[in-house]
């Protein structure tokens, strides 16, 4: 049975460990706030309660997930005998290199190490690493127990026993995967934000209301959320910061922040997550 070790407590990071969980994978979350870690044990206690309620997780399964997960009180705790690391961290490069830098001085030589973003140079994270082939891109989406994709980024030195473990992963924990190279927004990511900023400026302009942009793109083109509601859901300062990025390294003004995303973001409006953005949430 695979050992997991997923570092960080956060949206991303307790969904992840409890797809691994529920697939039977022994998994330990780690994150250096215990608040967080509470707060995320919680969390995957209620969906798995709420997916029984609902008659789409058997109770057999709920216990299975709650018996394989477990709290470290650390990193090194949580990469003790480790199979596959998957780190789970804010999307800054300078902590997602030091996180790496941490697990390569902790982690058995044998394990492959995630790393969990929808933009960063997984290149960049992995040169952090003492062995940059080990290193692969695992880009997961949210809520991590509902959507099915992920998304595996190899970069130029990612090993072909790395990819190859991190598909048989991915297929394990009943994801459908994607593998793309190494650029700036992978696959999704810059063709989601690119759609996002877009219908931001439609806003701006006054060519129609968030809620008919995103009517338009459910019934006009099925797509299963409108991009304004799901930059809600993504948070709207997240999108800011990952539109500006892909701006700046393809040199594509189509991904430039629009000055209605600027200035929601500066009145602390970034989505579902704070109850107001583009949508007033509940």
């Amino acid at each position: 049975m695979p050992h997991i070790a997923v570092l960080g407590a956060g949206t991303m990071g307790h969904g992840i460990a409890q797809v691994c969980a529920m697939a039977g994978d022994q998994v330990r979350l780690s994150d250096p706030s215990q608040q967080a870690l509470d707060r995320a044990l919680s969390t995957i206690r209620l969906n798995l309660d709420k997916g029984v309620e609902r008659g789409k997780v058997s109770s057999e399964i709920r216990d299975l997930t709650q018996h394989n997960l477990h709290a470290a009180g650390s990193l090194g705790e949580a990469c003790e005998g480790a199979d596959f690391i998957i780190e789970a961290v804010p999307e800054k490069l300078p902590l997602k290199q030091r996180i790496v830098r941490e697990i390569c001085e902790v982690a058995p030589a044998h394990a492959i190490i995630g790393t969990n973003t929808s933009s960063l140079s997984i290149g960049a994270i992995a040169s952090a690493a003492d062995d940059p082939g080990r290193v692969i891109g695992t880009h997961f989406f949210n809520p991590v127990h509902i959507m099915a994709l992920l998304e595996l980024v190899v970069a130029e030195l990612t090993s072909n026993t790395t990819l190859q473990t991190a598909r048989a992963f991915g297929q394990r924990i009943g994801k459908e995967v994607i593998v793309v190279r190494d650029v700036p927004g992978f696959a999704t990511s810059r063709l989601g934000v690119a759609l996002g900023m877009e219908a931001i400026r439609m806003v701006e302009q006054g060519v129609a209301s968030a809620e008919d942009i995103d009517k338009a793109m459910v019934l006009g083109y099925r797509h299963p959320i409108g991009p304004l509601r799901l930059t809600d859901l993504v948070g709207l300062d997240v999108r800011m910061h990952i539109g500006e990025y892909l701006a700046r390294e393809l040199e594509n003004p189509a991904f430039e922040p629009p000055e209605l995303l600027r200035t929601k973001v500066a009145r602390g409006e970034l989505g579902k997550k704070v109850g107001r953005g583009f949508y007033t949430w509940q």
